[in-house]
C-alpha cells in the first residue's frame, strides 16, 4: 500500500480539525508536529524515501515550575 504524501496527510489532518505544525530539523525532510490528548507524534516526510514517525507518550505526570530549572540544567549541558 503506497504511504500518504505530506499533501495528502496534510489534507486529511485539516478535514479531521487536527492542529498540527510544520517544520525541519533533518536535511530535506518537513516534519508535521501533532499534539493530541497525552501524546505527541512527529512525522517527518522525506523525497525519496517512506514517512518516520515517533510518538512520544506521557506518563500523566504533571510537574510544578521548580521543574523549569531542571529543564534549564539540561538545555545548557
Amino acid at each position: 500500500m503506497p504511504h500518504l504524501s505530506l499533501h495528502e496527510f496534510i489534507r486529511e489532518l485539516e478535514a479531521s480539525e487536527t492542529n498540527y505544525a510544520l517544520t525541519s530539523v533533518r536535511e530535506g525532510a518537513i516534519m508535521v508536529q501533532i499534539a493530541l490528548p497525552g501524546e505527541r507524534w512527529e512525522v517527518e516526510f522525506f523525497d525519496s524515501r517512506e514517512p518516520e514517525l515517533e510518538v512520544f507518550r506521557s506518563d500523566g505526570e504533571i510537574l510544578g515550575a521548580n521543574a523549569l530549572r531542571e529543564l534549564l540544567t539540561k538545555v545548557q549541558e
